[in-house]
């Protein structure tokens, strides 16, 4: 429970206020839907409280539970677009065919239709997709610095992604090599620390993809895709692999990662990320059953890794083995 002052028309002063998590009820478009929201309570008197901060939240999880329901791109991921390509929020909705204000007004909190939402979510998941939209309607734009700015920024990225996508692949190849029996769950989990762990040791995250924070846990929707097929079997395992593709800290993470949460199934590893700050943080107030396309961001991921090595005094990566120990107690 947090503590805050704020005024209270009862008490006519300023007070100390207790903020509470519960579930709360909204419409939005006709339509009624639950959410886990916050209100602030007098401590003095035990009156509701007005705190402004407080509603806005609020009405963001009241808009966040309509846009899980109906399959709507999250705000995060709207206002993430114009950085990663590198283009203005007028000119993309220029290069789109839309109202010169319509992606503006997404970027403002107005909720964009299923179909101008599905648009948007590819254009973010797929650079390649974004790619071809820009050259297709280049001539929409109304000057040509926007799109060579943004054509530089994507070819950039495609360049860094290609790059990125090998380490990555590197890694699931090694997991799949060294794990006899690894489940498409599990090894999702497995990648997540490698991740964490390699920048609490290394100060730097040794592959760029995001992962969301799904209901089982931290998934990294491209991996899922690819051995979705494989449910709850375990994935077919790689007969050989060169190590030395990867660096004496690299494999050392690695090798510590499989030995100390590899042995665990993928259920289990799904509780430990369960009890960890950088799942609960993103999916905070949201109903355990929820789907959500929220990226558990790295600055979370970094911050708690660190914390974790500290907490755990580890020196070197074979220390690893004191947290998972740690956190399988705590399950059981």
């Amino acid at each position: 429970m947090n503590r805050d002052k704020t005024f209270c028309e009862e008490c006519r002063t300023d007070v100390e206020c207790s903020i509470e998590t519960l579930s709360m009820k909204g419409t939005l478009k006709g339509e009624a839907y639950e959410y886990a929201g916050k209100r602030a309570v007098c401590t003095k008197c035990g009156n509701e409280v007005y705190v402004a901060a407080i509603e806005d939240k609020n009405l963001k999880a009241l808009y966040d539970a309509y846009r899980q329901k109906n399959d709507i791109i999250s705000l995060e991921k709207i206002l993430n677009i114009p950085q990663k390509y590198n283009i203005g929020k007028r000119p993309l909705s220029l290069l789109l065919g839309w109202g010169e204000m319509t992606f503006s007004r997404y970027c403002d909190g107005d909720m964009p239709t299923k179909q101008y939402s599905d648009i948007l979510r590819k254009i973010y998941d797929d650079p390649i997709y974004y790619k071809a939209l820009l050259e297709e309607n280049k001539d929409n734009l109304r000057s040509r610095q926007a799109y060579e700015k943004s054509k530089q920024k994507i070819q950039k990225l495609l360049e860094e992604e290609n790059t990125r996508a090998s380490k990555l692949d590197l890694i699931i190849q090694y997991l799949l090599f060294k794990c006899e029996d690894i489940t498409p769950l599990a090894l999702q989990k497995a990648l997540y620390y490698v991740q964490g762990f390699y920048y609490a040791f290394e100060g730097r995250f040794l592959f760029n993809e995001d992962c969301e924070a799904w209901v089982h846990g931290p998934v990294y929707r491209d991996v899922y895709n690819r051995y979705s097929s494989y449910r709850f079997d375990p994935i077919e395992n790689v007969a050989e692999f060169d190590e030395s593709v990867f660096t004496t800290s690299e494999k050392a993470i690695l090798d510590s990662v499989i030995k100390n949460f590899c042995c665990y199934s993928g259920k289990t590893l799904e509780k430990f990320t369960h009890l960890e700050r950088p799942w609960l943080h993103t999916r905070d107030g949201l109903p355990v059953d929820a789907q959500s396309d929220q990226i558990v961001s790295k600055e979370q991921i970094g911050k708690y890794f660190v914390a974790v090595k500290e907490k755990f005094r580890m020196l070197t990566p074979g220390d690893i083995e004191g947290y998972s120990k740690a956190i399988f107690e705590q399950i059981n």
